[in-house]
């Protein structure tokens, strides 16, 4: 079965990822691990990306196509997708792809999250930059303020969580990535909606629900 998770960011598809591999026995497949593997295996496909990348380019979409088909074929079509595809034309050359292995896309699952809710989650949060431990300043704060409880480094809050720059990340996943929501629910592959709003395991166990009538 192939599965794609898709939702804004800050919509928890890594926490879910884990669970459904865990619950369903498939591969985790995400697009940057991916990217990130053939790179330092220095595959074909990987040098070509690495050039694009070096000179601050995007890889292009054949390069991405053939590093995940790739990659679904080593997982024996038993996967679930996730950071990908981020576009319409990569899911259209997706479906072409897998259609010549004779396969598709089995089941497209949407973390539903409203904008407030994404600036809330990913703003607040806060690492670790010596040790990686994560933090929520409302959820689950350190127990002594900005200090890590496993290392006693400081803890800092990423470039990429500050509430203008998640404000930018929404705003590409809205013009990019929704469209192929809409080409998905008028595939033949089952699409289902998650409220993304909940608890991690409400989240979890609706999917696991739906997925087992799939």
């Amino acid at each position: 079965m192939i599965v794609i998770l898709v939702g804004p960011p800050g919509a928890g598809k890594g926490t879910q990822c884990k669970k459904l591999v865990e619950q369903f026995d498939m591969k985790h497949l995400s697009s940057g691990d991916i990217f990130r593997s053939e790179i330092a295996g220095k595959t074909e496909l990987g040098q070509k990306a690495k050039q694009h990348i070096d000179k601050g380019e995007l890889v292009p979409d054949q390069l991405v196509i053939g590093m995940m088909i790739s990659a679904v074929k080593d997982a024996d079509y038993n996967c679930i997708l996730d950071g990908f595809p981020r576009t319409l034309p990569q899911a259209e050359q997706l479906d072409i792809a897998l259609d010549k292995e004779n396969t598709k896309i089995n089941a497209v699952i949407e973390l539903a999250v409203n904008d407030e809710t994404v600036v809330k989650r990913i703003s607040k949060r806060r690492v670790c930059p010596e040790c990686g431990a994560v933090y929520h300043l409302e959820t689950m704060p350190p127990k002594k303020d900005g200090i890590c409880d496993e290392c006693g480094s400081k803890i800092i809050q990423r470039d990429d969580d500050k509430r203008e720059v998640v404000l930018e990340r929404l705003e590409t996943y809205h013009k990019m990535t929704e469209p192929i929501i809409s080409h998905y629910k008028e595939s033949t592959a089952e699409y289902i909606e998650i409220d993304g709003s909940q608890q991690p395991k409400a989240i979890t166990d609706d999917i696991v629900k739906r997925l087992k009538e799939v």
